[in-house]
């Protein structure tokens, strides 16, 4: 069996993470996304509907059938422990899900898409190398602001609750500083790092 290395990549909400993750995966690196696994689990047969429902109630599933995200959004922001109470219920679930995805991964390097990748020990440890995505909070806020129309107290509601620039920062073996640059000069960063790399 090939050893498989797993790299971690995270930043702040609106710091560009995605679309490095999409350079990434352009360069024949296999990602995998934590929020696109929690989005599977928390739709309609979804492994986490049943213990959110016992947890939160019916309020919290939608018609459809899965997790409401705007009820439980809401319910967050009022109750940290609601947000402590859902993790709890999604994290674990989320692990097994990735795991399977690395074990099954056709390439050598898996890159795992961890927006609370600073905040979890698990993730931290797993990973042998990690990428962080870094702009301004003052960027953040503004391209929240334009992508999701939310207002300037909301996107800084949802920055408190992630881990801070500092914390991210201090994880890091590679830093991708995305702030007044476009798309296409963030890319070029990309390919220098994995150059660097070999890769």
């Amino acid at each position: 069996m090939r050893r498989r290395s797993v790299w971690g990549l995270t930043g702040g909400i609106g710091s560009g993470k995605s679309t490095v993750a999409r350079c990434l995966a352009q360069h024949g690196l296999t990602v995998v996304d934590a929020d696109e696994a929690a989005r599977a689990l928390t739709l309609k047969g979804g492994l986490a509907i049943d213990a959110i429902r016992s947890s939160f109630g019916d309020s919290a599933i939608g018609a459809d059938g899965a997790m409401d995200r705007a009820y439980m959004r809401e319910k967050i922001f009022t109750d940290a422990s609601a947000k402590q109470q859902l993790e709890a219920i999604i994290h674990p679930l989320v692990q097994v899900q990735m795991a399977k995805a690395i074990d099954d991964a056709p390439t050598d390097i898996v890159v795992c898409d961890v927006p609370l990748l600073a905040e979890s020990v698990y993730w931290r440890a797993r990973c042998e190398r990690i990428w962080v995505v870094d702009c301004l909070p003052s960027t953040q806020v503004a391209r929240v602001k334009a992508r999701n129309g939310l207002s300037k107290a909301q996107v800084e509601t949802i920055m408190a609750q992630q881990a801070s620039r500092a914390a991210r920062l201090a994880i890091a073996d590679t830093v991708l500083y995305n702030d007044q640059i476009t798309i296409a000069e963030l890319s070029t960063q990309v390919d220098d790092y994995l150059h660097q790399l070999d890769i």
